[in-house]
């Protein structure tokens, strides 16, 4: 265990967050990153490394995408899915936080969070699918809501990682190190959250109010991946006349 106390700990927390990505979503922004701040004082006073903290968030996510697997639906699966969910994306907010606590991360590290982020981003609509299939009647078309999603998902996390690492092998900052963005941006993209996202899981005891939910968050999700998309392309192509120091 460190000696430093946890108010100490989020005093410097505090003062050190990194910046916020130009309109990141706002349950992100002003939920789950005060909430990762609180859990990364806890960690850091019990002495627990970056990685460690990324391996409890993956404990919580995957039991609940577990619990919504194999378990029938009822209201309280649904808030225990939602509560797991919700936990461990606070968790993996803190491990980042944590490093900053010790002096800084490490590649490892980033990597780590990374492909823990990877799994649970294509695991959570597939368990949904899987969940559909077993236990309600709904009709079978609509299980391509789920798969449909779990590819949309798929390829805005590689959309928006490989941004980062292309832009980097031009000098150029990623969004979060430059910070910036409006609030109103940041609540208008709230239905493409994750942390709001995994709270219509609180409706999974109700299967067709659930549907509608979900098949909302879908579309969402879906026509900002294509609006993304769009624009990242037409980001590269700028890019790719940019010398590698960033003029």
């Amino acid at each position: 265990m460190t000696t430093e106390s946890f108010a100490d700990s989020m005093r410097r927390l505090a003062s050190a967050q990194k910046g916020r990505a130009k309109g990141a979503p706002g349950y992100s922004v002003y939920v789950n990153r005060p909430v990762g701040r609180v859990f990364a004082a806890i960690a850091h006073r019990l002495g627990m490394t970056p990685n460690g903290v990324s391996a409890v968030s993956a404990v919580f996510t995957f039991s609940g995408i577990l619990v919504l697997a194999l378990v029938e639906p009822a209201w309280w699966t649904g808030i225990l899915v939602w509560l797991l969910l919700a936990i461990g994306y606070a968790l993996d907010s803190a491990d980042g936080q944590v490093a900053r606590l010790r002096g800084g991360g490490s590649l490892a590290g980033e990597w780590l969070d990374h492909f823990i982020d990877s799994i649970k981003i294509v695991t959570l609509p597939i368990a949904t699918a899987v969940a559909i299939f077993r236990f309600t009647d709904l009709p079978d078309a609509y299980l391509l809501v789920p798969l449909g999603f779990a590819i949309v998902a798929t390829a805005t996390f590689f959309g928006m990682i490989l941004n980062d690492l292309l832009k980097s092998s031009k000098g150029i900052r990623s969004a979060a190190d430059a910070g910036g963005g409006s609030s109103l941006r940041s609540l208008i993209l709230l239905p493409v959250d994750y942390g709001i996202v995994c709270l219509v899981y609180v409706l999974w005891g109700w299967a067709s109010v659930f549907a509608v939910a979900y098949a909302f968050f879908f579309a969402a999700a879906a026509a900002f991946c294509l609006l993304a998309a769009v624009r990242w392309f037409r980001a590269m192509t700028r890019l790719s006349s940019v010398s590698p120091d960033g003029r």
